[in-house]
């Protein structure tokens, strides 16, 4: 029964490697370099006698045949997983503590929490919720969740979102003339209209600010009717599809700013603290980088 099955190794590099499109993110994952993805995944090509990616100048892009092998590759970690927490308790009954920024947690995670019970049924997130960067030191939680650029002493990070900033506003709200409106801004890395104004060729006009020291706030107000928000994609893209803000632009404002999964460097994780971390990877892999609303 065994006789055409690939080597386990082989088949997780395939899986990161194809989940992220980069061989260097995927060996940052598995805690290989480089070179040995790109060995593993020749081997397994090898084996396999069909060509899995298609590498170019711009990176790699998965083969027809790579494609249609990956879903079962992954469903059939997923189930080896499952079973080997259920059969002998890798991660059954266990909590692990989560401290996320309360826009991230609100808006991304707690929507996903469902599916992720679904997929992990022994395992139990205590979410805490940060309110300044001291919190984390305090928390000293298994699993973090930052914004920033990604890079933070000690810290074994990987992205979960790129962020795009868009102006929005309430359909209630007179959205041919939103010039004319309040703007809303969160003070912080954030509070980024000049830089939006700027690249849209805009004049700037002094008008009325609100400010809010949080971003999930801000959005509350913005679906209020209070102005115009300048919206932090993905974490607005489930408000947009709902009809509860308008986009007023087309144009979209890269920010060098992200949300990361982050852990402590150098320390072993916890079978269930591993099966959250690719769960979450999993997941934010399934929302593009800058997705079409």
């Amino acid at each position: 029964m065994t006789d055409h099955l690939p080597w386990l190794p082989w088949l997780r590099s395939f899986e990161a490697a194809a989940r992220r499109l980069n061989f260097t993110l995927a060996g940052e994952e598995l805690g290989l370099t480089q070179a040995a993805i790109s060995q593993q995944v020749k081997a397994l090509e090898q084996a396999l006698g069909k060509s899995l990616f298609r590498r170019g100048r711009r990176g790699v892009e998965l083969t027809s045949e790579g494609a249609a092998y990956l879903p079962h590759v992954q469903a059939a970690f997923a189930s080896l997983s499952q079973t080997t927490g259920e059969l002998f308790g890798g991660t059954a009954g266990t909590e692990i503590s989560l401290i996320t920024p309360a826009s991230f947690g609100a808006l991304w995670l707690a929507p996903r929490l469902p599916a992720f019970t679904t997929a992990l049924p022994g395992v139990a997130l205590a979410i805490s919720t940060m309110t300044a960067p001291g919190d984390y030191a305090a928390a000293s939680a298994d699993l973090e969740i930052r914004f920033g650029a990604g890079q933070w002493p000690g810290l074994q990070t990987h992205r979960l979102t790129t962020e795009y900033m868009t102006p929005l506003c309430a359909p209630s709200l007179d959205a041919a003339n939103w010039s004319e409106l309040p703007l809303l801004t969160v003070r912080g890395a954030r509070e980024m209209w000049h830089d939006w104004f700027r690249m849209a060729g805009m004049t700037v006009r002094l008008r009325r600010f609100h400010s809010f020291d949080t971003f999930a706030v801000a959005l509350e107000a913005a679906k209020a009717g209070a102005g115009v928000l300048l919206g932090s994609r993905p974490l607005v893209d489930a408000a947009i599809r709902k009809g509860e803000l308008l986009r007023l632009s087309s144009l979209d404002l890269p920010s060098p700013n992200g949300h990361f999964l982050g852990y402590r460097a150098g320390e072993a994780l916890s079978p269930a603290a591993r099966a959250a971390v690719d769960w979450l990877l999993r997941e934010a892999a399934q929302t593009a980088d800058h997705p079409a609303v």
